[in-house]
């Protein structure tokens, strides 16, 4: 247990995914600080823990009967899904493992040499769902923030495991921004999307987009009833805007300057 315990203390993660990631900046060492410990901490959890795997059940189940009850009413346009790849059906923990155990971070190149290997697992109730979405004619678009030459691994990485609609035309990568609304939109422009998947709330509504803390919750107060019933949000402790919010969207920032961030903020007695 005490090996365990420090292997666990002893490695660094960054977040793993374009468009949601923060870079450390500051040479990565043994002694680790709230950052690096815990993101390695939170990635044993998503590996490890049943209780991951049954909140992505939970999270999947009830999509599963929201599009039960969607697919009751007449549609005047075909039905869509829009989802996020990663940590919403694509589990890409063991990237994040493999760059601690390096004593590294994320960076741009190790991640495109990641997802190029299509070895991503699948998050517990993805695949059934899509396949069951797919099986009443509702039409499957893949909104994701990684670059257009992952395209190519991640379309080998969906197909291997036989998710429905897995071509070009229904998956959509990152352009020039990391705003998803104008691609949401032009799926919207041709289809009824019913349902929408994410573990980042950008993955919902521009309303997220690059907002500071205290507005997230705001708009997140607002939307209430929205969750869990047109918008299904997956479990990511990991990275994601949640994060990069605390630091105003800082990427280039130190993990001292992150640490020291977060020791204001969390919550004591």
């Amino acid at each position: 247990m005490r090996l365990l315990y420090f292997f666990i203390i002893s490695a660094g993660i960054v977040s793993c995914c374009p468009g949601k990631q923060i870079v450390q900046t500051a040479t990565p060492t043994a002694e680790t600080g709230l950052v690096s410990g815990g993101k390695l901490f939170t990635a044993f959890y998503q590996q490890q823990a049943a209780e991951y795997k049954a909140l992505c059940f939970q999270a999947y189940n009830l999509a599963a009967l929201r599009l039960s009850e969607e697919l009751k009413k007449t549609s005047p346009l075909p039905r869509a899904v829009v989802t996020d790849i990663d940590e919403t059906m694509l589990d890409n923990s063991p990237y994040a493992v493999h760059q601690a155990l390096q004593g590294k971070g994320y960076d741009l190149q190790s991640w495109m040499e990641w997802t190029a290997m299509g070895a991503c697992d699948t998050l517990a109730g993805a695949l059934s769902f899509f396949k069951y979405a797919a099986s009443n004619s509702v039409e499957i678009f893949y909104i994701s923030n990684r670059e257009e030459g992952e395209r190519e691994g991640t379309l080998k990485n969906l197909q291997r495991y036989g998710f429905p609609f897995a071509d070009n035309e229904h998956l959509i990568l990152r352009e020039s921004e990391s705003s998803k609304e104008s691609r949401r939109q032009r799926v919207a422009a041709t289809h009824n999307i019913v349902l929408y998947l994410g573990d980042n709330l950008p993955d919902f509504h521009s309303y997220y987009d690059k907002k500071p803390m205290e507005e997230r919750e705001k708009v997140t107060v607002g939307f209430a009833a929205e969750f869990g019933k047109r918008f299904i949000v997956l479990p990511n402790p990991n990275y994601g805007d949640w994060e990069s919010s605390l630091y105003n969207y800082r990427h280039q920032i130190t993990k001292e300057e992150m640490d020291k961030k977060i020791r204001e903020i969390l919550k004591n007695y």
